[in-house]
């Protein structure tokens, strides 16, 4: 098979949660580039209409919903609708999260109030477990008995983090388990969809420039402070990610199942120099 055939989504009918912008828009800007129908999710009403329009005028065939993943009704709803309008559901990105407030340590490294465990609100956990985690189990749950209709079954890709796999001290403190649920649960649906040829696999991105955190990556002085724990010496832009995604979204990933594709720059490798 060629290389332009095995990495071919045409037609694929796609939908994206969180793709009004960072990895999102990234994984939809992939399909929808290379001829996939996408159905663009989130929560920003101006973002996504801007990032539908930029897509469109491209040639993409796009269409956008705004939807808070939170609200299990409405999330339901928007897939159901999205596989009605393309008449079948072929691909699911799950990739919508944001980012738990600071972490116990500050980027200078000193002790923060705000970040220490015993000052994690309820509020903070709940929101951060109920978007990160909760909101992937509910777009995986709607999307399966569409993709169990497919003869050719589906594919589910669900953003997770290095942070799955490892301790982050910078980093909120709900945001790692919400992070190692995820992958855990990634694992999970693959060995049960297996039989229906739904492929389940994760992207677990290191540090990208995008706008979770305020967009706190895009300042300079962020960027080089994360850059230097990455033996890149560098974060990366989300356009690095879609290689990945259109690896597991199209027939050159048909034996990848329950597998957590790194793409991280060297971040779990450890510290270089």
């Amino acid at each position: 098979m060629k290389i332009a055939e095995l990495f071919d989504v045409h037609g694929l009918a796609t939908i994206v949660t969180g793709a009004a912008s960072g990895i999102g828009y990234a994984y939809a800007e992939a399909m929808a580039d290379n001829g996939a129908h996408v159905a663009m999710l989130d929560i920003d009403r101006a973002g996504l209409d801007q990032a539908v329009s930029k897509l469109k005028a491209k040639g993409g065939d796009v269409r956008g919903a705004m939807v808070d993943v939170t609200d299990r009704p409405a999330l339901r709803a928007a897939v159901d609708e999205a596989a009605r309008a393309f008449g079948r559901l072929d691909v699911l990105f799950a990739n919508v999260g944001i980012d738990s407030a600071p972490g116990f340590l500050s980027m200078a490294g000193e002790r923060t109030i705000e970040g220490a465990f015993e000052n994690v609100s309820d509020e903070r956990w709940d929101k951060v477990i109920a978007t990160n985690f909760t909101s992937v189990f509910t777009s995986i749950r709607a999307a399966v008995p569409h993709m169990k209709k497919n003869r050719q079954g589906g594919r589910i890709i669900v953003t997770t983090s290095v942070a799955a796999m490892r301790s982050e001290a910078i980093v909120g403190m709900p945001y790692m388990p919400a992070k190692a649920g995820v992958a855990h649960l990634v694992r999970q649906a693959a060995i049960e969809l297996a039989k229906f040829n739904i492929l389940v696999n994760a992207i677990a991105p290191g540090p990208f420039i995008t706008n979770i955190a305020g967009g706190h990556m895009r300042n300079p002085e962020v960027a080089k402070a994360f850059g230097q724990s990455v033996p890149l010496h560098r974060v990366a832009s989300t356009d690095e990610i879609q290689g990945a995604a259109l690896f597991l979204a199209s027939s050159a990933s048909t034996f990848v199942t329950g597998a957590q594709i790194i793409v991280d720059g060297g971040v779990m490798l450890g510290r270089a120099d």
